[in-house]
């Protein structure tokens, strides 16, 4: 980043709160001693910074300061558009109207010049997210609880149930084409990961009535550590994009060779049968080599799996043979 550009960055940032010196290092990925000296040089431009001292101080604007508004170079204008294009994507959103319209917005003020730039590499980048049919209606609602922390009461279809469950949400996110709402439930003792499309109905629930009802529900026995088994598989080209996608253990993929590759991590006890899933959903575009009890799991369940197509395989078999059978009798 330029120094001009770092030293408007810094203003912008004390427009809205109050920075420690190592905070705005941070996020301008230079040095507090950079930080130092970009404040003395503000001061000397005639920009009224001071700063408050102790545990809770920092840099601050004067009161009532602000800077003009700034037009956005060629960089910020694609990283603004690209992240606009990929919300398009989902077909719900808290923002669903907003989304393009903010979009023609920005292509509205934008100078020519700057949209001449912007338009090619626009069709260069892509934030790929997978088309969903299913509608999330319930957005704005769960986010508001979010935002609240208030306790609701949520009509949830799961893939076993439909019930009523008592749940106070955290955040609300998107992944993999789909919205999530991680919400704390007293029934289950923790908090889990729902499917937005999955709420049918919210209501407000009583806070009192809430907590009196947490208090009666005893949370699932946990055990105090959790155990780790560690895995190590090689991958296939394939293999390597499809572990890759994964946000617990994808970066735990490395380089063995030019066309191999290998995973190894430490699986929690409490996801040792989403290990045995996972690692069996591969097939061949992985190649468990520790441990022996994973190794005989996927074997029990290949064997399982040719013994249901194989059975299949040979009823369709005979009832071919009695139809020719048949067939050439009458001949």
């Amino acid at each position: 980043m330029r120094r001009m550009d770092r030293l408007i960055a810094i203003v912008i940032a004390l427009q809205q709160r109050q920075e420690s010196a190592q905070v705005l290092a941070d996020k301008l990925e230079v040095s507090k001693r950079t930080i130092m000296r970009d404040m003395q040089a503000l001061s000397e431009m005639g920009i009224p910074l001071y700063a408050e001292i102790g545990p809770t101080g920092g840099y601050r604007l004067s009161e009532g300061y602000s800077l003009p508004p700034l037009q956005l170079d060629v960089q910020e204008t694609l990283t603004v558009l690209v992240a606009l294009r990929a919300l398009t994507a989902y077909a719900d959103t808290p923002f669903n109207r907003e989304r393009w319209t903010v979009i023609d917005k920005i292509r509205h003020v934008l100078p020519p010049a700057t949209l001449h730039q912007v338009e090619p590499l626009l069709e260069l980048m892509r934030v790929e997210v997978p088309k969903r049919s299913f509608k999330a209606p319930l957005l704005n609602e769960l986010l508001a609880y979010c935002s609240d922390g208030a306790w609701m009461n949520a009509h949830y279809r799961s893939e076993k149930h439909r019930r009523w469950l008592l749940l106070k949400p955290k955040r609300v996110y998107a992944e993999h084409g789909f919205w999530y709402c991680e919400a704390y439930s007293p029934i289950h003792g923790e908090i889990r990961t729902f499917r937005a499309d999955r709420f049918d109905e919210l209501q407000d629930a009583d806070p009192a009535a809430a907590q009196d009802q947490v208090g009666l529900i005893s949370p699932p026995k946990k055990e105090t550590a959790d155990k780790y088994i560690r895995i190590r598989a090689e991958l296939s080209y394939r293999g390597m994009l499809m572990v890759e996608q994964d946000p617990h253990i994808g970066e735990r993929v490395h380089a063995l060779q030019d066309d191999l590759w290998e995973v190894d991590f430490l699986c929690p006890a409490s996801e040792w049968e989403w290990a045995k899933r996972f690692f069996f959903s591969l097939g061949s575009d992985a190649h468990v080599r520790e441990p022996d009890l994973l190794r005989a799991d996927l074997y029990e369940r290949a064997k399982n799996l040719c013994n249901r197509y194989r059975a299949e395989a040979e009823k369709e078999l005979v009832e071919d043979s009695l139809f020719d059978a048949k067939r050439n009798s009458h001949v």
